[in-house]
């Protein structure tokens, strides 16, 4: 959640903070702002910090900085998504700032900050701040970070930082700048991501939440630690570890994708990155020659060859692509599968296996709560961890011991689609290949499996290729309110996937069950207002789904269902059919699952709602 960028440069800093904002605009919408030392360029006169904040987009800030010529060579920026306060330009960032009563004039605005992640003790530092006579004007726990580290500020800003994170309990990645020293921008990390960004001059140094923030002003990129702290100046800079020991991070050359790539035909981000998923299955399949442990690391034989059974640990659309996994590493690699909610598994009382291969999915490798669970799990013993992860520089891939890129490329619209199929690539390989270790997987199998995969962008095509019909449902669903979705078996975690996306982007309430337990209380909801969407693949329990179809239609429910051709369901008054291309087998979920994002996608569109930035959303949960 939120987006972070900072720069120290000799030249005029905003164009490239903003840039980086917009960039970063999926991780949070609700505001932003941006900061910069009004001293940091000879051409502007006097050491004053100076700001824009807005509650609109940041392409408003864009026209605002530019009319209020907020102009310097040293700044900091951010979008924000509200966890403290209501969106409102007050709670915005960047934060000054108020120094206590007598010395109000010459401490107000010393300090400009910006915050992301939940500083978990706000509440006591606030009231010890208050004591100090330090004055509030927002909401946000971001604001104590500012005072506290105005009030420990002694003529040097890196040791007021060093001494300021010390008190801090939660989850942060922060930037922040002194008016005394107008060169100079501190950073700090703690749960939340935060890099710095080496100039090409040799002279510039940036901060950001992401590395492709800098896409295009920067590939040498240095990846901060936990517990980081790092100064900026012009021309160099260092970092201290959690221990506040001088530590070398090395400088990566990182080749990030921009976030501000052309739509093309495309309305929407969501739209073109459905229409992307053939590509993005291909590349997250380039390279597979066969089914081999080295697809996930050096150490994978070792690793694979000793676990007997799985934990996969995800939030959200990860999680349901866990939930198909375990259906595949279940019924073709022979080995048990638990799958958690990451959010809820380290809050519980769980009982830990040395030999559980411990699986992480996640489409930014900076979820919070994936990211504590995952730690969690290691803590309890389980050493053997992986992650299936679209961000192959990302925390999560540094964490786990071995990995498997998806390739997604950047995905910007905040409901998840190509990343969702590519990890859903990505998991069969990792099912095929616990299979073949465990001796489950016979050379004429393997042949055919791959064969299937490779067949899969092609499959996809055809598939995108319903869009139309789509569409006519979508003319149905938009007077809607409320609406089920029905799937059995191996298509159960993709009806949950496609009453999330419903849910996300038209702000219809959905609700997705397994299709036998219609019986047991869903149905009591089924009137002609309420459309029943059923994935009917041609599988074992077509034959029992078609009972449950018929169910609904008994109590007056309208059907819209995803068939197979040979399924034998023809459309009727109040069935709807759209009949796939082809039967895909143990892939069929990576098929179904497209019709339900285009159906979200083009009821969203006729609603009126934003689809690539749903409200109360980000892309990528940083905070717990």
């Amino acid at each position: 959640m939120c987006g972070i960028v900072g720069a120290v440069s000799t030249r005029d800093i905003v164009p490239v903070l903003v840039q980086g904002l917009q960039r970063l605009e999926y991780r949070g919408y609700d505001s932003c702002g941006v900061a910069v030392h009004g001293a940091s360029l000879q051409a502007v006169a006097g050491a004053v910090l100076r700001r824009a904040r807005s509650t609109a987009r940041v392409a408003e800030l864009v026209s605002q900085v530019a009319a209020d010529r907020v102009q310097g060579g040293t700044g900091i920026a951010h979008t924000r998504w509200a966890t403290h306060g209501a969106p409102a330009v007050h709670n915005a960032h960047p934060h000054f700032s108020h120094g206590p009563g007598a010395d109000a004039h010459t401490r107000a605005g010393r300090v400009a900050l910006v915050h992301n992640g939940i500083i978990e003790n706000h509440d006591e530092l606030r009231a010890a701040l208050r004591g100090l006579g330090y004055h509030f004007e927002s909401q946000t726990d971001t604001e104590v970070i500012a005072h506290l580290v105005d009030s420990l500020y002694q003529g040097d800003l890196f040791e007021a930082v060093k001494a300021a994170v010390r008190q801090l309990k939660g989850a942060y990645a922060v930037a922040v700048f002194h008016r005394d020293e107008p060169h100079r921008v501190i950073g700090a990390r703690e749960g939340s991501p935060l890099i710095l960004g080496v100039g090409a001059d040799g002279q510039e140094r940036f901060l950001a939440s992401d590395a492709m923030a800098l896409a295009g002003v920067t590939d040498q990129i240095v990846y901060l630690e936990e517990g980081d702290v790092v100064d900026l100046q012009l021309g160099r800079h260092w970092v201290v570890d959690r221990n506040h020991q001088a530590v070398d991070r090395p400088v990566k050359t990182v080749h990030a994708h921009s976030g501000a790539a052309d739509l093309g035909p495309y309305r929407h981000y969501m739209q073109k990155e459905i229409f992307e998923q053939p590509r993005a299955i291909a590349d997250t399949l380039e390279g597979v020659e066969g089914i081999t442990p080295d697809l996930f690391g050096e150490d994978a034989q070792a690793v694979l060859s000793s676990v007997d059974r799985v934990l996969i640990l995800a939030c959200g659309t990860s999680y349901y692509s866990g939930l198909a996994a375990k259906y595949w590493l279940e019924s073709i690699a022979g080995i048990p599968v638990q799958v958690e909610v990451a959010s809820e598994y380290r809050y519980r009382d769980s009982v830990p296996h040395p030999d559980t291969l411990v699986v992480t999915i996640t489409q930014s490798g900076e979820t919070a709560d994936t990211l504590a669970a995952l730690r969690h799990a290691k803590a309890q013993g389980m050493s053997h961890t992986l992650t299936i992860c679209n961000v192959a520089t990302s925390a999560m891939v540094r964490e786990c011991r071995l990995a498997y890129i998806t390739r997604a490329g950047v995905e910007i619209g905040v409901a998840s689609t190509k990343a969702f199929t590519t990890q859903l690539a990505g998991l069969f390989l990792l099912t095929l290949t616990l299979a073949k270790v465990r001796g489950r997987l016979s050379a004429q199998a393997e042949s055919q499996h791959l064969k299937d995969m490779r067949h899969l962008p092609v499959a996809l095509q055809a598939v995108l290729a319903l869009e139309p019909q789509v569409i006519s449902w979508a003319e149905d669903f938009v007077r809607m309110e409320n609406a089920l979705f029905l799937g059995r078996g191996l298509h159960y975690p993709i009806a949950l996937e496609g009453a999330l996306k419903l849910k996300e982007i038209s702000y219809i309430h959905a609700e997705a069950y397994p299709a036998g337990e219609l019986k047991h209380g869903p149905l009591a909801l089924v009137t002609a207002a309420m459309p029943v969407v059923t994935v009917a693949p041609n599988d074992a329990l077509l034959e029992k789904l078609k009972s449950n179809m018929q169910e609904v239609r008994a109590r007056g429910g309208v059907l819209y269902v995803l068939a197979d051709a040979d399924a034998h369901i023809e459309s009727s008054e109040g069935l709807h059919v759209i009949r796939m291309p082809e039967h895909y087998g143990a892939l069929s979920p990576l098929l179904h699952v497209v019709p339900l994002q285009m159906l979200a996608y083009h009821t969203a569109c006729a609603r009126g709602t934003d689809v690539d930035k749903p409200r109360n959303l980000a892309k990528s949960v940083t905070v717990e």
